[in-house]
């Protein structure tokens, strides 16, 4: 049995099962889940942010390219994207702004970039300069400069931080599509790491371990053992089941994910916000982003990985419609690559990178942040793109103008968040 489905079954399931002796526990878990249906249907729904960590390190001037910057296409030759108005169409930048391009394996955000519904902070990272990706992802999950040691990461912080109401609290509350629970949501908040809802049990009565799912878990309990709340609530955690069956799902008219990993594990994501159970955090990740060789310009291995990763992403954007309102996605990786190309038409481990936030909250159509140059004294130990927004500075202003979290200090302990520091991501 894996590690997420003991600890779902501990903090929920099986309490039903020993209702005898702990009477509330249960129908307590049930009546909140019912409960924040219920707020959901009467129109009052929660505000949600999805995190999607691309793990390895990407490489966002590829990602986001300063076609206005010379400097770019003198460090890199090869693999550099052409300028707008100097290549063929799916062989250079999509003009974002006059300075900076999209890669084209990513048209698929343009539309929704051009809505003024998504916007991207460059030259963003950790103000330490760790190239260990071990060490940098553990930095940006526990939401730490480096100085300090957190013992939990600042998703849960934040979290714990919301001004929300206990009794709208659900076990659904967090969710990270992955096998185990990933360092940014490690802490007091319990969450669930569910890495697909077809074998956690949701649409089924047998998962991927050949154990029984949801309702097969609570036969043996139902009986004559709940009555009364408890089968109420029961028969509320089966219309929950029933809204969040895999199986069953259908995206809006239109919408397709592609077909990989990630674009289910974004389907899925789309599924819980829909069902309305509570979610207010989300979590996804991909990898394969150590593009230390054969990066590729226009085509190649980073424009695959850029083409699912995007076309996943405004799949899951244009699923949630009018959803949106309510909903952050933001994405982030541990840092960014060299600015210069190295001997193997790759990239080395950098500094800063790039960003994306998708929403209908979201200051949208700009490429925000102060951009450091390319020149060899602007570059961070001379080689790297320089980091001119701290990520806590960026997740700060998240947690505090979409989460409602006021007491930011409790989220990011060895720093001090300042709104002058805000790149003005999000409509205050």
């Amino acid at each position: 049995m894996s590690l997420s489905r003991r600890f779902f079954l501990r903090r929920g399931a099986l309490a039903l099962a020993s209702i005898t002796t702990q009477p509330l526990w249960g129908p307590l878990f049930l009546r909140q889940t019912a409960l924040a249906a219920a707020e959901n249907s009467r129109g009052s729904r929660r505000k949600t942010l999805i995190c999607l960590f691309q793990r390895g390190a990407a490489d966002g001037l590829s990602m986001v390219v300063p076609f206005g910057d010379p400097n770019y296409y003198r460090l890199r030759k090869e693999i550099a994207l052409a300028a707008p108005s100097r290549g063929a169409a799916g062989e250079c930048a999509l003009d974002l702004d006059g300075f900076f391009g999209l890669h084209p394996a990513m048209e698929s955000l343009l539309p929704i970039f051009r809505e003024k519904h998504a916007a991207i902070v460059h030259a963003c990272g950790s103000p330490n300069p760790t190239r260990s990706h071990f060490d940098a992802q553990d930095f940006m999950e526990s939401g730490v400069g480096g100085s300090s040691q957190a013992q939990t990461g600042w998703l849960n912080r934040a979290l714990a931080a919301c001004p929300e109401d206990r009794a709208k609290k659900t076990a659904f509350r967090a969710v990270a599509m992955t096998s185990a629970v990933p360092r940014s949501l490690q802490g007091e908040i319990e969450p669930l790491a569910i890495p697909d809802l077809r074998t956690f049990g949701i649409g089924g009565k047998t998962g991927a371990t050949g154990g029984a799912g949801f309702e097969g878990l609570y036969e043996s309990a139902v009986g004559d053992v709940l009555g009364g709340a408890g089968r109420e609530s029961f028969e509320a955690l089966a219309l929950l089941r029933a809204k969040a069956d895999p199986a069953r799902y259908q995206p809006a008219a239109g919408v397709e994910y592609p077909a990989s990993p990630f674009g289910r594990q974004l389907a899925q994501i789309a599924q819980l916000v829909k069902a309305e159970i509570g979610l207010q955090v989300a979590f996804a990740e991909t990898g394969g982003w150590d593009t230390h060789a054969n990066q590729g310009s226009a085509g190649g291995q980073l424009a695959g990985r850029l083409y699912d990763f995007s076309r996943s992403i405004a799949a899951l954007y244009r699923d949630l419609g009018d959803r949106m309102a309510d909903v952050v996605i933001l994405t982030m990786s541990e840092f960014g690559r060299a600015a210069a190309q190295n001997g193997n038409a790759g990239t080395d481990h950098g500094h800063a990178t790039c960003f994306f936030a998708l929403g209908g909250a979201v200051n949208g159509g700009r490429v925000l942040g102060k951009w450091p140059g390319l020149e060899r004294e602007q570059l961070f130990e001379e080689r790297d793109l320089a980091v001119t927004t701290d990520f806590r500075d960026l997740f700060a202003e998240i947690a505090q103008r979409h989460l409602g979290v006021t007491a930011l200090g409790r989220v990011f302990p060895d720093h001090a968040p300042d709104p002058t520091r805000f790149r003005g991501l999000l409509q205050a």
